[in-house]
């Protein structure tokens, strides 16, 4: 079956699976993408009726526009099959796809993959429908995070947790997401370049993980900027007041989307027969060719996800 994988993920706001106000107010929310949350968000003895939370939410409630994920438990705890299996047996209708933490090899996704497929299966679902998130938490998950992105076909997204990553390496720093004093570059360049290429190599997404200081939105805003700067599709929202920052810094601007969408029709034209059959064309002052529609696809499909409508359109030249 073919699934859209691409799905819009400028901003994915987590919800506590285990609190019941939460999950009703994110239906109203502006995010792309919702995450009800069964792993750092409940406690430990609020994790087995938080699953029959989700389902009834997930069953019940209005998501529409939204891409509907459960993050469950990671595999070296004892609740993971219990949670895939409550949530996808409950609700595996209403559920576009489930998140797994703290991810370190390849074996990790295939095993998800095998139990979502036997569920599938088992109750008559549309099998592979059902997408996979992979959170990347450890220094043994970025070894191997080639090798989790193409572990299987469900996969959709390669996330950065910064919390646990940080902790995993001995970073030196308590706030989640900020640059560690003493380090006068960017200390989380590496580990997200890493992420990115590995999804790019693969048509995945990545995503960005938390900024924890919910209530400092310039510093949720710089943190998403670099990101996004470096290509990354969306970033984890905590607090409804980085909803809007979140969705505006990974969207293009008006100016960049006009532009981008100016160079495709452009571009069509100017190779076509009526064009001239040209290879490169000027477009105002610039000269466009394959490589500047190959860039243009990117800014314009992130406009086009963001529901932007161009202000713009391209004239033929007379002749």
């Amino acid at each position: 079956m073919t699934v859209n994988r691409l799905r819009p993920r400028r901003s994915c706001l987590a919800v506590p699976g285990s609190n019941p106000r939460f999950l009703e107010k994110a239906q109203g929310l502006p995010a792309d993408q919702v995450f009800l949350d069964l792993e750092d968000a409940c406690a430990p003895l609020a994790k087995p009726e938080a699953r029959h939370t989700i389902v009834k939410f997930l069953n019940e409630g209005d998501w529409t526009g939204k891409t509907r994920v459960v993050r469950v438990n990671d595999w070296t705890t004892e609740w993971t099959y219990r949670d895939v299996v409550t949530v996808v047996e409950g609700a595996g209708q209403n559920l576009d796809c489930i998140m797994l933490p703290k991810v370190q090899t390849a074996e990790q996704i295939v095993a998800l993959d095998l139990l979502l497929t036997q569920i599938e299966k088992t109750m008559g679902f549309e099998v592979g429908k059902i997408g996979i998130e992979a959170q990347i938490e450890n220094a043994q998950g970025l070894n191997n995070v080639n090798e989790i992105a193409t572990a299987s076909q469900r996969v959709e997204t390669i996330i950065f947790g910064p919390a646990d990553f940080m902790a995993s390496i001995n970073m030196k720093s308590l706030v989640v997401g900020e640059q560690p004093p003493g380090y006068p570059a960017d200390a989380y360049h590496y580990i997200l370049m890493k992420i990115l290429m590995a999804a790019r190599a693969n048509n995945l997404q990545a995503i960005d993980g938390p900024y924890l200081q919910i209530r400092n939105i310039d510093g949720y805003r710089e943190v998403a900027q670099r990101a996004a700067a470096l290509g990354f599709d969306g970033k984890w929202v905590l607090h409804p007041g980085q909803v809007e920052a979140s969705n505006e810094i990974f969207s293009p601007s008006q100016e960049d989307y006009d532009h981008a969408e100016l160079i495709l029709d452009a571009y069509d034209y100017y190779t076509s027969e009526a064009g001239g059959k040209k290879g490169s064309a000027m477009l105002g002052d610039e000269m466009i060719d394959e490589a500047s529609r190959k860039m243009a696809l990117v800014i314009s499909g992130k406009g086009r996800a963001a529901g932007m409508q161009r202000t713009s359109k391209f004239e033929i030249p007379e002749a």
